[in-house]
């Protein structure tokens, strides 16, 4: 190892050290010695080749008209405001999404310290931990107050979820439990405390939001026993005190004869071509809304004839296979001279770069005469599964084809593929039913 010996501005004076220190030794001798040596130590770190922030350049860099920025290296950056305020931030990624957290104001958190900083952050995402989240956790009543081991669990958990399922459940508990309980040590809340917040969310008439919020706090409190938090669960002892649901599925139609009138319709619907293609597709392919709105070019295989939805897309975070029929295909074709150049099949009327919104799709079925409670763009995949039941078909080439969740993850990931040989086959057929339907009303 080459010894080389280190000035510190903090200290003063110099004292040998390796060129080799690693990255998280830095760290440690923070920890332990505190910030001075964690700084010194940090030094010897290796430099990249690129030109880095000097504290000459930014006390001489003026405020512009907007926001501008003075970049560092490894997502650190100097964002300078109009008013002359300064600030420092960490632009990084986490599961392909772009986050942004702030590390101090500028000079108070100087260039030095703005570094160290940005290695302790770089450690936590090394470590599989969101510095963001950590640090909103933080910020609440005790590590063990129900809001924090709630937003830990969450943490640990989004990256498995679509993003509108896992916002939904962030927001259902920020509005409906954190203000009620969240500050609370989680040892220390009952079960009378629990019900009272869950009968806040029934008294709006919302009684199936009530139960997926209860079923959010069984996970909170299940992730606290494993985690040493608790011992007993408290929730526990509220099974069978809220209201049924009278759960009903999505409104469907699943009568033939029915299903046949709407095929129809939707073939004739007068508005947006690109809105019809979509409502054309949702019976063939019966996926969820949001995976049919977001189709993406480059998921879609003419060759294969196939359609291969990414994880990242997919409500249970597990790829999906859609064989595709020919008539499916065929619609595929049709639109791609319009949408083609794009990354979206079904793009927005507004802006080519989001995809269509699943009102659209709900207001051209209302517009075709189907009123709310008779049918949603959900239903299809109801239909799908009630007739393809009943005409025989394996019920699990089914339930795989409708990528219902496998609760097992791993599994989930190596099985996307099962029964495919019958899913292609079955999706032929159905396609070709779908066509008799239209054609021959009984």
């Amino acid at each position: 190892m080459v010894e080389q010996r280190t000035e510190n501005p903090r200290v003063g004076g110099s004292i040998p050290s390796l060129a080799t220190t690693s990255f998280h030794l830095s760290l440690y001798i923070e920890q332990v010695w505190g910030y001075d040596w964690g700084y010194l130590i940090s030094q010897t770190e290796s430099t990249p080749t690129f030109a880095m922030l000097t504290d000459s350049e930014i006390r001489k860099t003026q405020p512009k008209d907007g926001d501008s920025k003075l970049f560092d290296g490894g997502g650190l950056f100097l964002l300078i405001r109009a008013s002359g305020q300064r600030g420092w931030r960490f632009k990084y990624r986490v599961n392909g999404h772009e986050k942004l957290i702030s590390l101090g104001p500028y000079p108070t958190v100087s260039l030095a310290k703005a570094r160290l900083k940005l290695r302790r952050a770089k450690a936590l995402l090394l470590d599989g931990v969101d510095p963001s989240l950590k640090r909103k956790a933080e910020k609440y009543a005790g590590a063990d107050s129900f809001e924090a081991v709630a937003r830990e669990w969450y943490g640990s958990h989004e990256c498995r979820w679509a993003d509108s399922y896992s916002d939904h459940i962030i927001r259902r508990l920020e509005r409906d439990i954190f203000p009620w309980i969240g500050k609370k040590h989680i040892k220390k809340i009952s079960p009378d405390e629990i019900l009272s917040s869950l009968k806040r969310i029934e008294a709006r008439g919302t009684r199936e939001t009530a139960h997926r919020v209860y079923q959010n706090i069984c996970w909170v409190f299940r992730h606290a026993a494993v985690t040493g938090r608790v011992i007993h669960d408290p929730s526990a002892h509220l099974k069978g005190t809220l209201l049924p649901t009278n759960e009903k599925h999505l409104a469907s139609i699943t009568d033939p004869k029915a299903f046949g009138e709407l095929l129809r319709a939707i073939d004739a619907y007068a508005g947006s071509h690109t809105v019809r293609t979509a409502l054309r597709l949702a019976p063939l392919v019966f996926v969820r809304p949001t995976e049919l709105r977001a189709a993406e070019w480059p998921e879609i295989n003419f060759d294969s004839q196939d359609w291969h939805i990414p994880a990242a897309r997919m409500k249970m975070r597990v790829p999906h296979i859609v064989p595709l029929s020919t008539q499916a295909i065929a619609l595929f074709k049709d639109i791609q001279p319009a949408t083609g150049d794009g990354k979206y099949v079904f793009p927005s009327p507004r802006s080519p770069t989001r995809p269509l919104s699943n009102v659209a799709l709900l207001a051209a079925l209302r517009r075709m005469g189907y009123e709310q409670g008779t049918l949603t763009v959900h239903g299809f995949r109801t239909t799908a599964s009630t007739l393809l039941n009943e005409q025989g078909w394996r019920p699990d080439a089914i339930e795989r084809q409708l990528a219902h969740g496998e609760r097992d993850h791993v599994r989930a990931a190596y099985n996307h593929a099962e029964y495919l040989s019958e899913r292609i086959e079955m999706m032929q057929e159905w396609a070709d039913y779908l066509d008799e339907l239209k054609a021959f009303p009984s």
